[in-house]
């Protein structure tokens, strides 16, 4: 078995393998996460070139995260998912990533855990509708919230800095925010996601999810991942009709992070860098 680099011709067939699993996807993750940290992105390959397993992964400040681990059904069974989580891992900590996250299904959960990761939250897919009635409604933007506060807000959640994500998210989408938070709206296929989304406070988060709805079409459909052990947000997506779609264990290796979830209300993308 040979690990390559993941390369950017590679993508499209990453998609399709997406998609037999249902996962939600889309190219710009790929292209961000090859421009920002190639040395974490593999790939083994088939007879014919092709690749038939992937992972991705990113680093940020001193944590890092594995996303996108994908074996064709076909070639499954043989040590390639493995394989290439670990050399994943070795990159990231040659990198200086003291912290390693990742989500898992429930059946993977045993595998992370042998390889030292511990749960440390569940994250419930949401999913709901935009709210906006009338044509050219857009919801409120605060100037003051600025890429380096958000990063503020952000780090104080996740307990280290994330630019490089947030400036990412944030330039595809539209950014509502308060003094004490931020939520951005994303495209996300024929859908809208809302994250990263982060609050010191919870009546500011109310407002600005209410904002948000407010400033999507009515029907369209419209995705979020949170904490579970943010009950405040689980209240207020309840009240409004968001109904849990599936659930992923939030899970890290190394050292023990300083991680508040009750800042959390949506991660900043569906699963590959968290």
């Amino acid at each position: 078995m040979i690990i390559e680099p993941f390369r950017i011709n590679d993508i499209a067939t990453f998609l399709e393998l997406a998609a037999t699993e249902g996962w939600v996807a889309e190219a710009w993750e790929f292209d961000f996460l090859l421009a920002t940290f190639p040395a974490g992105c593999f790939c083994v390959r088939g007879e014919s070139g092709t690749g038939i397993g992937f992972i991705t992964s990113m680093r940020h400040d001193r944590s890092g995260w594995i996303g996108n681990l994908i074996v064709s059904a076909e070639h499954r069974g043989k040590g390639i998912g493995e394989a290439l989580f670990l050399r994943t891992i070795d990159a990231l900590r040659d990198a200086g990533a003291d912290t390693i996250w990742l989500t898992a299904s429930k059946t993977g959960k045993s595998i992370y855990e042998k390889h030292g990761f511990t749960a440390v939250d569940t994250i419930f897919r949401w999913t709901g509708a935009g709210r906006q009635r009338h044509a050219g409604h857009t919801a409120h933007t605060d100037g003051s919230v600025t890429t380096s506060s958000a990063s503020g807000i952000d780090n104080q959640a996740w307990g280290d800095r994330r630019d490089a994500l947030l400036a990412a998210t944030a330039g595809r989408g539209m950014v509502l925010g308060k003094e004490s938070g931020f939520l951005v709206i994303q495209p996300c296929g024929d859908a809208l996601q809302f994250g990263p989304f982060s609050a010191l406070d919870n009546s500011r988060a109310e407002q600005l999810f209410d904002a948000a709805l407010c400033s999507v079409p009515c029907g369209t459909k419209v995705y979020l991942d949170a904490p579970a052990s943010n009950r405040a947000a689980m209240r207020f997506f309840k009240r409004r009709k968001m109904r849990i779609a599936g659930a992923n264990e939030l899970m890290y290796a190394g050292n023990k992070p300083s991680y508040r979830p009750e800042y959390i209300f949506g991660l900043a993308t569906m699963g590959s860098c968290g």
